[in-house]
């Protein structure tokens, strides 16, 4: 018996589009609807109408709603790794991805969610965006599947990188090269920084590490110039830190070019750590101590369960999944010589 995927096989395009041409879905042009309805009667496909009635809505077609006004999204290192993989693992599977962000709904009047349900995406995921933003709680609100990454929504399903821990194991790294005097450059608020900052904070007490008035102060994530400027204001303080964290690996680049320009050396005078592990970090001069993020299984994992949930539909049961990262090593963070 011909099959779909045997279609989509002779057609050389994924299930997902073999479903929508012979469903007559609209984002599947009228050349390639023929072509697929063709190989079909060719091939003697015949659908099975009980199956197709329950399949009639199932369009194989995942949004992904993401924020691109501070150069979020796809042009996020960080997130492009997740978002990628996530799409790979959805195409392996027979979906299709659709991007969906705030450029993308132009001058419509279309709200986020109006924009899944005129595109029937079977379900989303919602990742590096503004979860105080209305039209994204409205869209948690609603009957569609959905994924968060980075982000709790009670009763949704979620996959996040293990904040908490990361920052744990930094304090805990440059407390073993002897630091007791370590600042916080934190990025500005969300759930990922209270996160953070509330994991900082515990750390230092459990070591018994002061945190001196001053050593905790904001930088946007991924800009490099108020790192810098940040990182000034840390090395005018009479008893400077003698290691910082910085919010990313991007904002780190800051930090080190303020360093440097002070007359300092890295990691000689003043250590430093970034977060995430992107790849351009490790070719620092020197190689950027960081904690990696397991970029791939975030992006993998989200994908996982939100087809389980798409597929399961009311046997489906809410997943949190949480996501360790890795100290990679580098070499920004050295034995405190400070007296």
């Amino acid at each position: 018996m011909v099959s779909i995927k045997d279609i989509s096989a002779a057609c050389g395009v994924s299930v997902a589009t073999v479903s929508k041409a012979l469903n007559n879905q609209k984002d599947v042009s009228e050349a390639t609807k023929a072509r697929i309805k063709e190989t079909a009667r060719q091939m003697g496909y015949v659908p099975n109408s009980a199956s197709r009635s329950l399949k009639i809505r199932h369009t194989y077609n995942l949004g992904i709603i993401y924020d691109e006004d501070t150069g979020s999204g796809l042009k996020h290192d960080f997130f492009a790794h997740v978002l990628e993989s996530f799409k790979n693992y959805a195409e392996q599977h027979g979906y299709d991805i659709t991007f969906v962000n705030n450029r993308s709904l132009g001058d419509s009047n279309m709200t986020y969610l109006e924009r899944c349900r005129y595109r029937n995406f079977d379900g989303v995921i919602l990742a590096c965006t503004d979860f105080d933003n209305e039209q994204i709680l409205e869209v948690l609100a609603s009957e569609i599947p959905a994924v968060t990454i980075d982000f709790h929504y009670h009763g949704r399903s979620s996959v996040m990188s293990d904040n908490a821990g990361g920052i744990a194991d930094l304090v805990r790294y440059a407390h073993e090269f002897g630091h007791n005097r370590i600042a916080y450059i934190h990025g500005t608020d969300s759930f990922v920084t209270r996160t953070r900052i509330n994991s900082f904070i515990s750390t230092c007490n459990e070591l018994n590490i002061g945190i001196p008035r001053g050593y905790l102060i904001e930088a946007a994530y991924r800009d490099s110039y108020a790192a810098y400027m940040a990182t000034d204001k840390l090395l005018a303080l009479d008893e400077r830190p003698t290691c910082i964290l910085y919010p990313d690996d991007m904002a780190s680049i800051g930090g080190l070019n303020a360093i440097r320009r002070a007359g300092l050396k890295v990691p000689d005078d003043i250590s430093i750590c970034g977060y995430d592990g992107v790849e351009y970090a490790h070719y620092y001069d020197p190689p950027l101590t960081t904690l990696n993020q397991d970029r791939d299984t975030l992006g993998k994992e989200a994908a996982a369960i939100l087809i389980e949930q798409i597929e399961k539909k009311n046997r489906y049961t809410p997943k949190n999944i949480l996501v360790p990262g890795r100290i990679f090593g580098g070499g920004t963070v050295g034995q405190n010589r400070a007296k």
